[in-house]
């Protein structure tokens, strides 16, 4: 495609003299004559024109089934159109023209009219310019983005077998009656500190999953006796930890079932757990509840009574790599634990909140919906009755 250095203006018309009398008044422009709507077609690919005048007395084919064909191409997006005549500037209007204009109109009303145009030509090629930078930028963003991302994946990823053999190894020696007491302090805090590692490995991995659609849930009618089950499970992989908190759980009887994936819940429920050993000291105390909400869903509470979440934190609680800044250990944390419970509980249909205030511990709540009695189950009823 050849480029001019002056504007290019294509007069389209049967008479040349169209094109002198125009260049006459614009030396500053490249003013081309072009005599037929196919020598357009043309042109046109070759010499991407600024403004182009159209001539309603061109012969050739019928320049408003041209200029629909031309406003196509994307390296005429920014050219401007402007429709020359008496007759038949409605149909070219119609086509796509930018602006009408008389044939009688003198030559210097004609270069005003192309001279405006000209500017919106280039205010336009300036424009998509910057489109097209801004998206050289985003894809080259995208690229680095999805290159650290696999990165951290296959980091993560490797990451979880030598910490899960480490924690395996460590139960070996805590098995030892030969290990010294105060050796077995250190162990604990060992076994205490891989587990916390293994827990930001997953939960890395977990919130990936999610954010790539691959969190396939495997849901299961969940009652009161399988809700205690999946809380034993969440404070056995907590940790040790918990030894030194007191812990209250209480699960009501005959609640209607939850549509749920257990080992998500199970997941969700470690990282609350975890999130409220985290905020209170040795001796305090965390409540866990579930309970019918309403006719429609069930409740899971998680109650501390550490030193609460300040309120500027909250509103980013549950965004990855976020946390609270007032903490009382010194332990490093993504966050993401709390933005995979948001993640989780969200693909369940539900939703997640926290209720704290400074000095008074913290509240966070989940609800789940109720399963819902589908068709077939309905017609299984009707043929035991």
């Amino acid at each position: 495609m050849v480029k001019s250095a002056a504007p290019v203006v294509f007069v389209v018309s049967s008479r040349h003299t169209h094109a002198a009398a125009l260049g006459g008044v614009m030396p500053q422009a490249d003013i081309r004559y072009v005599p037929d709507s196919d020598t357009l077609l043309r042109e046109a690919h070759v010499y991407p024109p600024h403004v182009a005048l159209l001539y309603t007395d061109t012969p050739g084919a019928p320049l408003s089934q041209v200029l629909g064909i031309l406003r196509q191409r994307s390296e005429l997006l920014s050219t401007q159109w402007l429709a020359v005549g008496t007759q038949g500037l409605g149909e070219l209007l119609v086509a796509g023209a930018d602006a009408l204009i008389s044939d009688s109109s003198p030559a210097e009303a004609l270069a005003l009219q192309v001279g405006t145009m000209l500017g919106r030509a280039q205010q336009h090629r300036d424009t998509l310019d910057r489109v097209a930078n801004l998206q050289r930028r985003i894809d080259d963003l995208e690229h680095e983005e999805r290159v650290r991302d696999q990165l951290v994946h296959m980091l993560v990823h490797d990451l979880k077998n030598p910490i899960s053999a480490v924690m395996g190894l460590l139960e070996v020696v805590d098995d030892d009656s030969r290990i010294p007491k105060d050796a077995r302090e250190l162990l604990k805090v060992a076994r205490d500190e891989a587990q916390h590692l293994l827990h930001l490995t997953v939960n890395m991995l977990d919130v990936r999953k999610i954010q790539a659609g691959k969190m396939n849930l495997r849901r299961e009618l969940m009652f009161s006796p399988m809700f205690a089950e999946v809380i034993e499970q969440a404070r056995g992989d907590v940790g040790s930890g918990l030894r030194d908190r007191v812990i209250t759980v209480q699960v009501a009887q005959n609640l209607s079932p939850a549509d749920a994936d257990p080992e998500i819940l199970r997941r969700v429920l470690a990282n609350l757990i975890s999130n409220a050993l985290k905020h209170t000291s040795s001796g305090g105390q965390i409540a866990i509840s579930v309970q019918q909400d309403g006719a429609e869903a069930i409740r899971i509470s998680v109650r501390d009574n550490g030193e609460g979440i300040p309120a500027d934190d909250i509103p980013n609680l549950f965004a990855a790599f976020e946390q609270s800044r007032l903490t009382l250990h010194g332990r490093f944390d993504t966050g993401m634990g709390l933005a995979f419970c948001k993640m989780a509980v969200e693909e369940h249909g539900g939703r997640i909140w926290v209720e704290s205030e400074r000095g008074h511990g913290a509240i966070f709540s989940l609800v789940l919906p109720l399963a819902q009695d589908s068709d077939d189950e309905d017609d299984f009823v009707e043929l035991l009755s």
